[in-house]
């Protein structure tokens, strides 16, 4: 195969300098320029057009959410956004996913050249994820995701609680909807709980994001969506339409209390090399909530989600998994049909009235 063909633009010279010299040491990557700002990427791209585009957020002359947009429409690009992890920064880069960004690598603002020569494992890898995404022209209200920056042990939901017992779980009339995602996926939800009304089963999120981002990104959805859209908090109760989404750096289990549900955020390490975890989440759903839930897994690179859909499945729960034409990255949603976790396949766009009716 050839090589994966890398455009760098940053405004750093420390930061292209660095990134040159680790992604020219990754087997499979070539770096065909760097550029300090994207007229001069521009220019570049002129002669010779890259397979993904490394891009940071805060440039002069043209700021990267801008040139994102306008490389987005004129020609679709894969991009994956290199930003800095602060809270300042973060409506910036949820700003760069929704404008069509593949995914992000956070760096920090210290130390950030051994950082960057640290990490070219890291890189690489959403370098390559990028490469194989389903990335076309979008509306600015269909945005892409994130993966969080380490590899950490591949732990299984084992570390965090037991498997489901079997005893069938009795029915409610509460009923809640689990959803699960990474690399697309705030591009995904978006499109999705956007469209629901404002009187829709209870939803549970996983979105595979590190901490500073959760609060900013639950935030940017609730001015969007009918719905009630934040950051879950301990003990929260899931109820008629709301949606919490599990704080980056933490899990999010769902619990029962009678025929009520809440939310129990729990530290622990992570699982599937994520925290928070789908698995983690799906298991505890299928614990508490049995057939009274739906499990949606959405787009998103590696297996994360697949066997926790499978225990809601035999749980008695409704089970959904995300098309590969409507996603960004169908690894997770491709893991789950090799098990057999989802009785059924669905579009983006059949997603939402699929919720109502669960």
């Amino acid at each position: 195969m050839s090589a994966i063909k890398v455009l760098i633009v940053d405004d750093s010279a420390v930061v292209r300098k660095v990134l040159v010299e680790v992604l020219r040491a990754q087997k499979g990557i070539e770096v065909i320029g760097a550029a300090p700002d994207p007229v001069f990427a521009m220019e570049r791209m002129k002669a010779a057009w890259p397979d993904v585009v490394v891009l940071d957020v805060e440039m002069p002359r043209m700021d990267g959410v801008t040139f994102l947009r306008k490389l987005m429409q004129e020609r679709p690009t894969p991009v994956v956004i290199c930003s800095t992890l602060t809270e300042a920064g973060a409506p910036t880069t949820l700003e760069a996913l929704a404008a069509g960004a593949v995914t992000f690598i956070t760096k920090p603002r210290l130390g950030l050249q051994d950082f960057l020569a640290g990490a070219g494992a890291e890189i690489a890898t959403a370098i390559r994820s990028a490469a194989g995404a389903n990335v076309r022209r979008r509306s600015p209200r269909v945005p892409a995701a994130a993966r969080p920056p380490a590899a950490p042990p591949k732990h299984t939901a084992d570390v965090i609680l037991a498997p489901a017992d079997g005893r069938a779980m009795s029915r409610t009339t509460e009923r809640v909807v689990a959803l699960g995602t990474s690399t697309g996926g705030t591009q995904a939800l978006e499109q999705v709980l956007s469209a629901l009304p404002a009187v829709t089963p209870g939803i549970v999120i996983v979105q595979h994001m590190p901490p500073v981002f959760t609060a900013t990104f639950a935030a940017r959805l609730d001015a969007l969506c009918r719905i009630t859209v934040r950051e879950a908090c301990d003990n929260d109760r899931v109820t008629p339409g709301q949606a919490l989404i599990a704080p980056g750096g933490r899990h999010m289990l769902l619990q029962r209390s009678g025929a009520q549900y809440y939310v129990e955020i729990r530290e622990g390490p992570p699982v599937c090399r994520h925290c928070p975890s789908v698995d983690v989440l799906f298991r505890s759903v299928a614990r508490a909530a049995g057939p009274n839930a739906l499990g949606v897994i959405m787009t998103g690179m590696g297996d994360d989600g697949a066997r926790g859909l499978k225990e809601m499945r035999a749980a008695g729960a409704h089970t959904i998994a995300q098309d590969e034409a409507s996603c960004v990255v169908f690894g997770m949603p491709k893991e789950a049909l090799k098990l057999e976790a989802a009785a059924r396949v669905l579009s983006l766009e059949q997603l939402p009235e699929a919720i109502l009716e669960s």
